[in-house]
């Protein structure tokens, strides 16, 4: 569920007090760890840690205006997310994640880049704090870089003048038709 929130503290304050204990259990791991070239706010209606455009002006492929997001927090409808873009798409991290985790006795529920948790205690937190630390931002956009298609390149204009100069001949045209056919019927 997306919030309307617009700080992490007025996230944090709307939540039901338990699942605002965990989130910021979770938060705490993770401020403790990350590297200092991400930052957090609010993204995407939850909580996120991105790159910011100061350290990365090209901002998230598919809505630039965006900073790159790395990972988010969010109290979903019936479960709570942890989603770790720094696991997703890359299969050596995700199998460490998934072995790390499992060494710990907890029961992982995790989607492509989503651990799902309802309590505390289904959290291996030490976990999510080396998932946290092995990326800096350095390697998680070169990472980003190495794998992102670069985006379409726009038709040439001279392409979409010749386009655009067929369509305006065939209204005029269209037009000119119509108005010698009116000129017969009268």
């Amino acid at each position: 569920m997306q919030s309307k929130a617009t700080t992490v503290d007025q996230y944090l304050a709307a939540l039901p007090e338990e699942r605002r204990a965990v989130l910021s259990a979770v938060r705490d791991v993770i401020r403790a760890h990350l590297d200092a070239d991400y930052q957090e706010g609010m993204q995407y209606g939850m909580i996120g840690y991105f790159v910011p455009h100061s350290v990365f002006p090209a901002g998230y492929h598919t809505d630039p205006r965006q900073p790159l997001p790395f990972a988010a927090l969010a109290s979903q409808k019936s479960h709570m997310a942890l989603y770790l873009m720094g696991v997703y798409g890359q299969p050596e991290q995700e199998r460490w994640f998934r072995d790390a985790w499992a060494k710990t006795g907890k029961k992982l529920d995790m989607g492509k880049s989503c651990v799902r948790f309802k309590t505390l205690d289904h959290v291996a937190l030490d976990v999510i704090a080396e998932a946290i630390r092995r990326t800096p931002a350095s390697a998680y956009i070169a990472h980003y870089t190495s794998v992102i298609r670069p985006a379409p390149k726009a038709k040439a204009p001279t392409a979409a003048k010749k386009t655009a100069a067929k369509k305006t001949a065939v209204v005029k045209k269209t037009a000119a038709v119509k108005k010698t056919a009116a000129k017969k019927r009268a």
